[in-house]
């Protein structure tokens, strides 16, 4: 009796295990990449066979579990369509239903893309301004929507948590609100499904989202796991002051002693790597057209340092897709009090150095008390202007500003000659956000005038200019535009030492 129950729970274990399993990604409701051979894959019993057939194939594509029971395929996608049946047949069947082929994007960030179209629990979740109008008539079964949960890991995983949706009145309101107006306006464009994955963590820096050995094969950012590991160390130092500090405030609620800098700690989402390997890693090697990505808040005290950990972050994402050259579009920081102008000129900077991005700029939607502005509307259709252009035949799209291009001195003036300068233009007023600077490096105020494409800068307290800057403030307000109605990125002309540069 003992034998036969002994071989009764080894029958169920065995069973148990050779069960095929998908990750969170491949279930009902997905949209996989059109006109592409996309990444299906899932765990088995080592040596199991499985076969993989969708609805649009003509015949099914079959792999074997590796020794530790990882499968993968590689399927071929016809044009945009749907909605097909996934079938994953190993020891069990799996029927995957109502999958669409289409354009998959990933979309992440910090909280300017979890930002919500429907108020929140949280203060910031203030809902986008037009949420009476946008919410009921977000009926797109076309789009399709996945949000990954939020986790802190110390090791990468193999699968994050979440689950497809389709597009509704009832299922939007509390998904990404820049991620629904981009992928609203790709599917008006196009006509073609939109799947959109959602991965993002309010308050957190790029170095979370980066895989740790990109941080340690980098001397620039080695810094960044140096801080970490001390903050670990500290620990210990700053329970026994916070709790000081706790008692002190007990016995005189007047105190002015100010509370203990909290170290990083082990489960901080501010943590290196630990996002990219409970956010990230899980969604690899799901197959996408591009991401788009609204971060650097977090990143702006050590905004030069960021010149080398953004353009890190997106060679490493397109390393671990096996994608060199996919597309990614970014938000370059909004105006607010707390935003140094040196974050925004890291964005520029990544946006001129790294092929295939593009940058949205927000000076003209912004608000310099709020650091979450409720316009995300403008953000989501400006980051589709760049995909339409770049991905899908629009060439004509104008998708950028005017963009600092070089300067030429003319006696007492400077004029900036720009790209992306056809009808260059101002909105009211004078031209706005300009300042000129000598060899002492001193900026004044200056005026400004447009001259066909370009502006001309001059200032009376500086016969001798040799510096323009544009914009370069906390909370700029520029009316500087062109014929497309896009704002003029800030910049400056010179490269003198910056605030944030030596912090790392």
């Amino acid at each position: 009796m003992r034998r036969s129950f002994c071989f009764l729970l080894a029958l169920l274990a065995h069973s148990a295990f050779a069960d095929v399993t998908l990750p969170a990604l491949i279930t009902d409701n997905m949209v996989l990449q059109q006109k592409s051979t996309v990444a299906l894959w899932g765990w088995a019993t080592p040596g199991e066979a499985v076969t993989v057939m969708g609805g649009w194939q003509k015949k099914p594509v079959k792999a074997t579990a590796d020794a530790q029971g990882n499968w993968l395929v590689r399927v071929p996608t016809g044009k945009a369509g749907g909605p097909y049946t996934l079938t994953v047949q190993g020891n069990n069947q799996l029927t995957i239903n109502n999958v669409l082929l289409g354009e998959v994007w990933l979309c992440s960030g910090q909280s300017n893309m979890a930002f919500p179209i429907s108020k929140g629990a949280s203060n910031w979740m203030t809902g986008v301004q037009n949420e009476a109008e946008v919410l009921p008539k977000a009926t797109y079964p076309a789009i399709r929507m996945f949000t990954v949960a939020q986790k802190v890991a110390d090791e990468p995983q193999r699968d994050v948590q979440g689950s497809w949706v389709v597009c509704s009145p009832q299922t939007v309101g509390t998904f990404s609100a820049v991620a629904y107006f981009f992928g609203q306006e790709i599917h008006a464009k196009t006509g073609v499904p939109v799947g959109l994955i959602h991965s993002s963590w309010g308050g957190t820096p790029a170095e979370s989202w980066t895989r740790r050995e990109v941080l340690e094969q980098n001397p620039e950012l080695r810094p960044i796991l140096t801080r970490y590991a001390d903050g670990l160390t500290q620990r210990p130092a700053y329970e026994t002051a916070l709790a000081a500090w706790k008692r002190e405030k007990e016995r005189n609620p007047k105190s002015t002693k100010l509370k203990p800098a909290e170290p990083l700690s082990a489960t901080s989402n501010k943590s290196p790597a630990k996002l990219y390997n409970g956010m990230i890693r899980g969604l690899e090697p799901y197959t996408l057209r591009g991401t788009i990505w609204y971060q650097g808040e977090s990143n702006a005290e050590r905004a030069y340092q960021y010149r080398t950990l953004f353009p890190a972050l997106i060679a490493s994402w397109r390393q671990a897709w096996q994608q060199p050259t996919m597309p990614f579009y970014f938000v370059q920081i909004a105006p607010h009090k707390g935003q140094n102008p040196e974050i925004r000129e890291a964005q520029l900077v990544t946006w001129q150095t790294v092929p295939n991005t593009g940058m949205v700029v927000t000076t003209d939607v912004g608000d310099s008390l709020d650091i979450h502005p409720r316009d995300k509307q403008t953000v989501g259709l400006r980051l589709a202007r760049w995909a339409l252009r770049n991905e899908y035949g629009q060439s004509k799209l104008e998708a950028s500003g005017p963009l600092y291009k070089y300067m030429k001195k003319e006696g007492d003036k400077v004029r900036i000659i720009f790209e992306h300068a056809e009808g260059l233009q101002k909105t009211s007023g004078l031209l706005r956000e300009f300042t000129v600077a000598g060899a002492d490096s001193v900026f004044h105020p200056a005026q400004a005038r447009l001259d066909g494409s370009t502006v001309v800068v001059w200032s009376e307290q500086v016969p001798q200019p040799v510096a323009v800057r544009f914009g370069w403030s906390k909370s700029p307000m520029p009316n500087l535009f062109n014929a497309a109605g896009l704002p003029a990125s800030p910049f400056r002309t010179d490269a003198w030492p910056t605030p944030t540069q030596g912090k790392n």
